[in-house]
């Protein structure tokens, strides 16, 4: 195919993406409704707590280019259906845990590397599907965080007073089965920018220019040119990660560690801020409802947004603005000590949260191109995992120490503007240096090269007859002779 659909099977794509994302985010965030209950009944502080939240989403983001590994090289399909197995596995085993340390194993690691082996990989495959309506097809595949937080949080809540915490888990193990649903319609598809050719290979700078004028005087079946091709292909397995070396994506890398670190605490310690300020379990649990929703918005409208043609050419502003406004939230909960005050903190910081969300894939797809875009949001999600591993047990190390949750919340909001800011200077100064010196070498994006004898292109692994051979000798002469 000679480029993505852009429809089709594809919208079964992001339905398929927008079930994982449920699955997987919704789930890790609904974690934090039991955190008072692990807390009360294995009687820790925050900080030893907050490890259970903090390994899940170490374990889901580190593990992150295994799953588009196993995708890559296996199939997406195989990949998202082992994950589901092993994140029912371990949340099943986690409701029959005796002390923190078995769901740091069950809970945090193995249901973890569950979700890890599905989150990348359905996310690259909308990429895979879509061009023109990227940003639209992850604003709604993305907005399953959302809608899944909105759902589950009171749900969750509703299980554990039913049937406690053990029997809750024992249910979101169950439900969490549907991803094996999901990776049956992770159909792949073929592109032709990811298949290379034999006269490509021949172009690349590592191939002395004598073997090169030798290789194409050959005929395609060539033992030589077999040969080659196996060399070629090593290589290629390598360039996968070539993008790691460009500028835009390493300061991309670095603002993704800060925000990182900046949002994750949230997510663990909004419910046990809301009920240590006096409101009640039902109305902590709506906050996270509120929030959730209002994610979903932040998906869907930022997505179609940032489609339009005046904002396709600034997504990494529209990006940044949006980890900025989720800093400013967190610097103002501290003051907020009511419910009707943590409502609009809910819709804000939601809305932004799912702005963001939905940009990360897009905005990596712009820096390191659509045929790289599996291995880099492999990369770019296991960077998630340090901040994502420390932050929970250092806020919480925070509250233990000062009895108070502002320090932790301020460490927050200046982390995600800092991250902010730091992609906006490397993105401006990228602008100047291609004003001053025109357009770089290592401007990012897919650049294809194909090779032709004036004629047609040809593929290491067609099996040509003679006279295609006869009829391609020709096209080289003649233009040779131009």
């Amino acid at each position: 195919r000679p480029g993505p659909p852009d429809g089709g099977w594809g919208w079964m794509i992001v339905a398929g993406c927008f079930l994982v994302t449920i699955c997987t985010r919704a789930v890790t965030r609904c974690i934090s409704i039991f955190f008072v209950e692990f807390q009360a009944y294995f009687g820790q502080d925050y900080a030893r707590t907050a490890w259970i939240h903090s390994i899940v989403d170490c374990t889901t983001m580190l593990c992150a280019p295994l799953g588009s590994l196993i995708s890559n090289h296996v199939s997406c399909q195989v990949g998202i259906m082992l994950g589901g197995l092993l994140a029912s596995a371990g949340l099943i085993l986690s409701s029959f845990a005796t002390s923190l340390e078995h769901l740091y194993l069950s809970l945090g690691v193995l249901t973890g590397l569950g979700f890890a082996l599905c989150y990348s990989p359905a996310i690259a495959m909308v990429g895979k599907y879509f061009n023109k309506r990227k940003a639209l097809a992850y604003g709604i595949a993305m907005s399953g965080s959302g809608i899944g937080t909105f759902i589950l949080a009171p749900v969750v809540q509703l299980l554990i007073e039913q049937f406690s915490w053990r029997g809750a888990l024992l249910i979101l193990g169950g439900f969490v089965l549907n991803l094996c649903v999901c990776g049956a319609l992770m159909r792949p598809i073929a592109l032709k920018e990811d298949r290379k050719t034999a006269p490509e290979f021949l172009e690349q700078d590592y191939v002395p220019k004598a073997q090169k004028r030798d290789l194409k005087q050959r005929p395609v079946c060539s033992p030589l040119i077999k040969a080659w091709s196996h060399r070629c292909l090593c290589y290629c397995s390598w360039k996968e990660y070539d993008f790691l070396l460009m500028p835009g994506f390493m300061v991309l890398a670095v603002s993704v560690l800060f925000m990182a670190y900046g949002c994750s605490p949230l997510f663990v310690y909004l419910v046990p801020y809301a009920l240590s300020v006096g409101v009640s379990h039902h109305q902590a649990a709506f906050l996270m409802s509120i929030l959730g929703v209002i994610d979903i918005v932040g998906n869907v409208t930022f997505g179609w947004l940032t489609d339009r043609r005046c904002l396709k050419k600034h997504r990494h502003f529209c990006y940044l603005f949006a980890v900025g406004m989720d800093g400013l939230c967190c610097l103002f909960l501290p003051v907020l000590h009511n419910f009707p005050l943590l409502v609009p903190f809910s819709f804000t910081f939601g809305y932004f949260d799912g702005a963001y969300v939905t940009l990360i894939p897009v905005v990596t797809a712009d820096v390191v191109g659509t045929s790289s875009l599996s291995s880099a949001l492999g990369v770019v999600y296991s960077l998630h995992a340090i901040p994502y591993l420390l932050s929970p047990p250092v806020a919480g190390w925070l509250v233990d120490t000062t009895g108070s949750y502002t320090a932790s919340f301020l460490l927050c909001g200046f982390s995600m503007i800092f991250s902010s800011a730091l992609l906006c200077f490397g993105r401006l100064a990228k602008e100047i240096k291609r004003r001053h010196l025109g357009p770089l070498p290592s401007d990012p994006g897919p650049k294809p090269h194909i090779w032709t004898n004036g004629a047609i292109a040809y593929s290491v692994a067609a099996e040509l007859d003679q006279k295609d051979v006869e009829f391609l000798a020709a096209g080289t002469n003649s233009y040779s002779k131009r």
